[in-house]
């Protein structure tokens, strides 16, 4: 079953363009880190990380400056707390 999963990201894939998609917040776009888990893990992880990201890769997050290290954090909408090395590099300073 898990190969209906990739197969859908597949496609995804194919049908928008990279430059068409909706900007992820991770570092790791949603699609290919759901395809990562799907592909290593299984379908069951797979769907997991799926709606993990989908909750979370949207409106909601804050993005402030760790005044300790200068760094960029994100809290995301389900409260979790996101080091620089995980966002986007459009938001950190490392861009």
């Amino acid at each position: 079953m898990k190969i209906i999963l990739l197969l859908a990201i597949k496609i995804y894939w194919a049908i928008f363009p990279k430059d068409k998609r909706r900007k992820c917040i991770f570092r790791l776009s949603c699609s290919k880190h759901v395809y990562q888990v799907t592909n290593q893990a299984g379908l069951l992880e797979g769907l997991k990380a799926l709606k993990y990201r989908y909750k979370n890769c949207r409106n909601g997050f804050h993005i402030f400056e760790n005044h300790i290290n200068g760094s960029k954090m994100m809290i995301l909408p389900n409260g979790q707390l996101l080091g620089e090395n995980e966002i986007a590099s459009r938001f950190s300073s490392e861009a």
